[in-house]
């Protein structure tokens, strides 16, 4: 039986899995630099880890900035997209989000190739496209 876990990480452990992952989607698969992926906001964010079956499959963080809770460094390795393991993270992050009385708005950059994916979960894209990374982005936002 298949065992899914998603936590927001308290460990030195589970935060180098975090980072782990980061620098295989990030950094290895789409070429962004290292010092680019690790930016300094680590240490004012609240990191998520999800594991199947002891094994780290997906992080993301999240900075909150005054009302607004922005998603961040959403990664799932390459091999596991499309079985419903970005869903299920964002679904944990978004819920966890909701439980501060003070966060009104969730926003986060989606790369563009992407944006169906979070327009699933209720958020919606504005403004112009940007580069991150050298990567098209749009800001997507969902109110509370």
């Amino acid at each position: 039986m298949t065992q899914v876990t998603i936590k927001k990480i308290t460990t030195k452990a589970d935060r180098e899995k975090c980072f782990h992952i980061r620098a295989v989607v990030f950094v290895d698969e789409q070429k962004v630099p290292l010092q680019e992926e690790m930016d300094g906001l680590d240490d004012t964010a609240v990191q998520y880890l999800l594991t199947v079956d002891n094994h780290a499959l997906a992080t993301a963080r999240v900075r909150y900035l005054d009302d607004i809770a922005k998603i961040e460094r959403v990664a799932v390795l390459k091999g596991k997209r499309g079985l419903n393991i970005g869903k299920q993270l964002m679904e944990f992050i978004m819920n966890d989000i909701r439980q501060n009385p003070h966060i009104h708005l969730m926003k986060l950059g989606a790369q563009t190739q992407v944006i169906g994916f979070y327009e699933k979960l209720g958020f919606e894209s504005y403004g112009d496209e940007f580069l991150d990374a050298g990567i098209p982005h749009k800001w997507m936002k969902r109110l509370l």
